[in-house]
């Protein structure tokens, strides 16, 4: 039975581009859209098994439709350089696939594809169309379904006549005059305006064709019956564009389009110079190619492996080549556990040319390892290695020190795709086409079945790991500078991460008696919040059960229930907050479970984190997880310690200076997002209110409200502050409305006024969505990139996620930046001045010290001139300082 398939080139290849991150090969080229095509077209061979295959391409930028309508996707913007360059590549790599391709100049590949369709029809043969474009959707039938890709290119959405229907109201052949009323800017066919999707359906519903929608114009109202009128023509013309035209005259027969499988050695060759060795390996079609297995025996085979025991302590061969100049080595330390600061460190290897030397830690306190300790410490010497952040700290903890600047294979990762929050070393090994390390739950195990192989074997998997870095680490330092964010890295990214590891080696005191004498307090509040509610249901429950809850609050009191989950009522917060009103019990049940998280989460968890040796809590900054540049704490939080409740300011009373008479100094941006927003977006109103040192919020409710200074109310003030803040995080109409308790009407003109005041903000938003669109990418003012493949999504909701992360993450990355960079410029100063002063602490745009009472006059006025100098803007930079015997005094 025949089964046809039928790709549009262009389109899938485009979208492969933009959801796919940066990949080259060792030429530097750039071939992500090839591999995402490739993988898709694997994934559909293999479900599919068709027996005839096409790939259409569009030939030259014009075509007949361009003599119909001169501006025809005069809107689009060129096509990247690193996309076009790969295109050669690619219609050579599905010549190798054997697979037929075509393209004839004056149509595109929605003409094609439609022609060859229109066959299928006629001859009633099963096809499959692929594409990114829903315009194909015209083309189904009984015999024609359309696959239009989502997620990037990784998955597709099947449409047949019956799902089209189901989905629009609508048969295959009316997607056309649906496009011809709301016309297509990705097109630029122009349509009607005022005329979306929504309001097309609408028409079509009640009219068949734009012709009958046209007939009928007596039936509409208003300014819809106004633009109807007056743009008849457009529609008209918009409907042809988007006619596929399915009589192109192809030289191609049903016998050219035949598959009948790849030539192995010739699709190998391909797949070689493309340097894709997972494909290789995952077709077989390469003699090297084999399992993960196989490949670790070969990636060992090429390693001479020492391992270091008493008996062999030999390193004269490692330290003469660590010696010679530009000696390239990578350097892994294996600790087994999350936290660092209670890791079990089970091993160090070495790896410089094809030597590798594997030892345990202890033999570093040998005489004749003393050398290689000695490196290790050297503050001259670059380190390359793998999470160095964490492997300095393991590594202090168990006494030895690892100085050096840093090249971590994992932090470089992580700034050339930071939408991977874990940069596994064998997952960035595959990225960059380097094989043979196994994972480590593969070696390891994972969860309760971890434990460790015997030493010769852990020490071989080691070898291979620090083998990996040595070939990764030149591979990513070219990469950075490809992407312009080698400075990010060597600057800010890479310095850093020798200072966080010295403030979490340092700590902050904690005065145990203070936070048991709290939890003792919360205990007894807990005990008479709990009275007062059993008093108020006339009947003991457990408080903290949902489903109790839920029993009391809407069975026997009666509450009105605003929404049910599977075990029964729903009492989230969202739900209580809004029962609030109807009886007092709800406001009680609120205060228990923040007293109680206090209890449990802050009192408790922080005295558990307390290190018996040091007095201290010891966090541990994680460079690599937030998207968008921001420090993540773990082990304990001490970024979310809630402040707005007195309960939980209370709980920075136990954090103190760790020498008597010191004190804690903080220093806080004050309103950094915004500040940067102002810089960013070049809004003169918005510049004018940080330069002349307004209440940004009171002035924004001036400016948005036309009101005087004096005129502006306390719920002025907070609409103006919740738009301000929701502009940096992704405004919408919806989310505002739930701030201020608005409709979403009265939300979405209040956004509407803000843009109408602060046009330079809009323009910004407007001029960053169409840069993301046109590079993949956006950037933070220190050159940060954050990919939005998303953004070129064609479901709605995934498309407005990804443009409020373009929006807000310049804002957002930028305001990370500059703090990181503020602590650097803060410690090359401590360090310069020989000051005592410690820094202990990053929460958000805060950063606390420790500082000496003779150094206090100085620190006061050091912190905020070098927080307010890290970068320059146009408008004033602002760090509040304050000061005192406690975190908790000290804000």
């Amino acid at each position: 039975m025949k089964k046809w398939m039928l790709i549009d080139g262009n389109s899938i290849t485009y979208r492969a581009f933009f959801a796919m991150p940066p990949l080259t090969n060792s030429s530097g080229m750039q071939t992500n859209a090839i591999y995402g095509f490739t993988t898709m077209l694997l994934k559909l061979l293999e479900e599919h098994k068709p027996t005839h295959i096409m790939v259409a391409f569009d030939a030259g930028k014009t075509n007949f439709r361009h003599e119909q309508f001169e501006e025809y996707k005069a809107g689009r913007q060129k096509t990247p350089p690193e996309l076009s360059q790969q295109f050669p590549l690619l219609k050579d790599l599905i010549s190798a696939f054997g697979i037929a391709q075509y393209e004839i100049a004056g149509y595109e590949a929605d003409d094609i594809i439609g022609t060859l369709t229109a066959k299928a029809d006629q001859q009633e043969i099963e096809t499959l169309v692929i594409s990114g474009d829903k315009d194909m959707l015209q083309l189904a039938s009984s015999n024609v379904t359309i696959a239009v890709t989502r997620k990037g290119v990784s998955e597709v959405e099947l449409y047949s006549p019956a799902t089209i229907e189901e989905k629009y109201g609508l048969t295959p052949q009316q997607i056309i005059d649906l496009k011809g009323l709301m016309g297509d800017t990705s097109d630029n066919i122009p349509g009607v305006p005022g005329v979306g999707e929504k309001t097309a359906l609408k028409l079509l519903h009640q009219f068949p064709s734009v012709e009958e929608v046209i007939a009928n114009l007596d039936a509409q109202k208003g300014k819809l019956k106004e633009n109807l009128t007056n743009h008849q023509q457009s529609a008209l013309m918009s409907k042809q564009l988007a006619t596929i035209f399915r009589e192109v005259p192809l030289e191609l027969t049903e016998e050219d389009i035949v598959y009948n499988g790849y030539e192995p050695a010739k699709l190998a060759e391909q797949l070689a110079k493309l340097e894709f060795k997972s494909l290789l390996e995952r077709l077989d079609v390469t003699a090297s190619s084999g399992s993960s297995e196989a490949d670790a025996k070969q990636a060992l085979s090429e390693l001479t492996i020492h391992h270091l025991s008493e008996q062999s302590l030999d390193i004269s061969k490692l330290m003469s080549a660590l010696a010679e100049e530009d000696a390239k080595h990578g350097l892994y330390i294996e600790a087994i556990g999350e936290n660092p600061h209670h890791a079990s460190l089970e091993g160090i290897a070495i790896a410089v040319g094809d030597q590798v030397y594997v030892m345990q830690h202890h033999l570093l306190d040998t005489e004749e390892l003393a050398p290689f300790k000695q490196w290790l410490a050297d503050e001259s010497i670059p380190k390359y290695g793998y999470d160095l952040h964490k492997a300095e700290l393991v590594l202090h903890w168990h006494g030895i020190k690892l100085g050096g600047s840093y090249f971590d294979v994992q932090l470089a990762a992580y700034l050339l795709d930071p939408t991977d929050g874990n940069q596994l070393l064998h997952t960035i090994a595959e990225r960059h086409s380097l094989y043979g390390l196994p994972s480590d739950d593969e070696v390891y195990g994972k969860g309760a079945k971890l434990k460790l192989p015997e030493q010769s074997k852990l020490f071989e998997h080691l070898a291979v790991k620090a083998n990996i870095v040595r070939q990764l680490a030149p591979k990513l330092d070219e990469e950075l500078e490809k992407t312009s964010m080698r400075s990010l890295y060597y600057d800010l990214e890479g310095p850093l991460s020798r200072i966080l590891a010295r403030m979490e080696q340092q700590g902050i005191k904690v005065e145990r008696a203070e936070l048991e004498q709290q939890g003792v307090e919360l205990e007894a509040a807990l005990k008479h919040i709990t009275s007062e509610i059993y008093e108020l249901a006339g009947t003991e429950f457990k408080i903290s059960s949902p489903k109790q809850l839920g029993e009391v609050l809407f069975e026997k009191l009666g509450l009105p229930a605003k929404k049910k989950t599977k075990t029964g009522y729903s009492t989230d917060a969202e739900v209580l907050e809004e029962l609030a009103p109807y009886h007092p019990i709800v406001p009680h049940i609120l205060n228990f479970r923040q007293l109680a998280k206090l209890q449990s989460t802050y009192i408790e968890g922080l005295l558990k984190e307390v290190r018996e040796e040091t007095g201290h809590i010891h966090t541990y900054y994680r460079q690599t997880i937030a998207a968008t540049g921001r420090l993540s704490s773990q082990f304990p939080n001490l970024q979310n310690i809630p402040i707005r409740l007195e309960e939980g300011r209370k709980i920075r009373k136990a954090f103190i200076p760790s020498e008597p008479g010191w004190s804690i100094l903080s220093a806080d941006y004050s309103q950094i997002e915004l500040r940067v927003l102002a810089h960013i977006s070049g809004d003169e109103r918005l510049k004018d209110a940080f330069i002349h040192n307004h209440d940004i919020h009171t002035k924004t409710a001036m400016d948005v409200f036309g009101v005087t200074a004096d005129q502006v109310d306390s719920n002025m003030r907070r609409s103006a502050k919740a738009v301000n803040f929701g502009i940096v995080y992704g405004i919408s109409d919806f989310g505002l409305s739930q701030n201020l308790g608005i409709t979403r009407k009265e939300a979405a003109q209040f956004i509407e006024q803000y843009f109408s005041v602060f046009q330079g903000v809009r323009k910004y938003m407007d001029d960053i969505i169409a840069e993301a669109k046109e590079k993949g990418y956006i950037v933070t003012l220190l050159d940060r990139r954050r990919y939005v493949p998303d953004i070129h999504s064609s479901n709605y909701n995934i498309r407005s996620f990804a443009e409020r992360i373009a929006m807000n993450t310049p804002i957002q990355g930028s305001a990370a930046d500059i703090i990181k960079l503020a602590m650097v410029r803060m410690n090359d100063e401590l360090q310069k001045r020989e000051l005592s002063s410690r820094m202990l602490l990053q929460v958000h745009d805060e950063l606390v010290f420790e500082v000496p009472p003779h150094e206090l006059e100085t620190m006061k006025q050091l912190v905020p001139q070098v927080m307010a100098e890290a970068i320059k803007l146009d408008v004033p930079l602002v760090a509040d300082v304050s000061y005192g015997d406690s975190w908790y005094e000290a804000k």
